[in-house]
């Protein structure tokens, strides 16, 4: 059983994670905030759930590494580097690292790969859709670029060359292998997802919308109490739940 330690406690997302570790029995060690001891926290638990901002990672891993800690990591945002440092510490601890920790996104990504092989781009356009609340500072959401990304596997396109992030202008037509992303912010939105396959004569949409943050609180506890038994390694919440 893990003995957490929660970080961000004071944000939404760290009140949600207090909240759902509560509910499952998992003992939470110690909590973290903003201009507190992270070390003295660290050192008192033995896995990490950190959903706060992109720039604390390189930190909260170095002190993982120091501390042989393991990290389920629900941040999103991050640069090249922040996850070049996070798969350079899997190679030392076990990590989940995942865009989303809910059961039904999860879902959606799986469902969206099997669409991607049938509904192919000789015949289906692609438009991706996510939106969220109006404090959320990345865009577009990391879910929305997990699904992306698994979009680009399974047609050969390209995250640079072949997605188009909204439209404007005298643009002329859609290209043939363009994906497109659309990002909306507004409201106390907590996340809504959709993947549309469009084809002459026919339309299929897969959606996915969250209306508690506890749902991907929930799948992060699970996601720590299933790192206990796994070996030094990188995760996703797909290896969690089994969908690979």
């Amino acid at each position: 059983m893990p003995n957490l330690l929660v970080t961000g406690k004071s944000g939404r997302m760290g009140q949600a994670v207090l909240e759902a570790a509560a509910h499952a029995n998992v003992h939470v060690a110690a909590t973290h905030d903003t201009g507190e001891d992270l070390i003295a926290a660290i050192t008192k638990a033995n896995c990490a759930i950190d959903f706060t901002i992109h720039s604390f990672t390189t930190t909260l891993v170095e002190a993982a590494l120091k501390h042989n800690v393991r990290l389920v990591i629900g941040t999103t945002g991050h640069t090249d580097e922040e996850r070049a440092i996070i798969h350079e510490a899997a190679r030392s601890i076990p990590i989940v690292y995942a865009a989303n920790y809910s059961v039904g996104v999860n879902t959606l990504f799986w469902l969206t790969r099997q669409a991607a092989r049938i509904l192919t781009q000789d015949r289906f356009d692609i438009e991706v859709t996510e939106m969220h609340h109006k404090h959320k500072i990345d865009a577009p959401s990391g879910t929305a670029r997990r699904l992306l990304e698994i979009l680009n596997e399974e047609t050969g396109t390209s995250y640079q060359n072949d997605v188009a992030h909204g439209r404007m202008g005298n643009i002329g037509p859609r290209k043939p292998r363009e994906i497109g992303m659309h990002t909306l912010r507004g409201g106390d939105v907590v996340g809504d997802h959709t993947v549309l396959f469009a084809a002459d004569g026919e339309r299929v949409e897969l959606t996915h919308k969250a209306s508690s943050r506890l749902t991907f609180a929930a799948g992060a506890v699970r996601a720590a109490r299933w790192l206990q038994d796994q070996p030094v390694g990188l995760y996703d919440m797909q290896d969690v739940l089994g969908l690979v």
